[in-house]
């Protein structure tokens, strides 16, 4: 049996901003856990929804039609193709669940995007 994980210390414990770790899988789709300041980039994921779960601060996330504006303990799903840009004014807490195929900015490719093999590296 694999032990029980605390999504909120692991990515307390990260050292790297905008750098997904991810802490489990669940079948077609990865857990990742982020420590997020400051802007990402606009992007989209072409084919694949994002989640994204607040696990500690707040997070904005800008888009065409609107911002979203998330507290700790909220979540929510960016559409396939949907274009967006996270944002978080303090240090954010976050947690991600995402298919296997997303790209960490999808389309865009930034000095903040994280390949899949950065994203599994395990968490001291």
């Amino acid at each position: 049996m694999l032990p029980a994980i605390s999504p909120k210390k692991i990515a307390a414990s990260l050292d790297e901003l905008w750098s997904p770790r991810v802490v489990a899988e669940l079948d077609d789709s990865y857990v990742k856990v982020a420590k997020v300041k400051g802007m990402l980039a606009w992007h989209s994921h072409d084919t694949e929804d994002e989640l994204f779960f607040i696990l500690q601060g707040s997070l904005r996330i800008e888009m065409e039609a609107g911002t979203v504006e998330l507290g700790e303990g909220d979540s929510y799903v960016v559409p396939k193709g949907v274009r967006h840009n996270p944002v978080a004014d303090e240090e954010c807490l976050i947690m991600l669940i995402e298919k296997k195929t997303t790209l960490h900015t999808g389309n865009v490719d930034t000095d903040r995007t994280r390949s899949l093999q950065e994203q599994l590296r395990p968490v001291a």
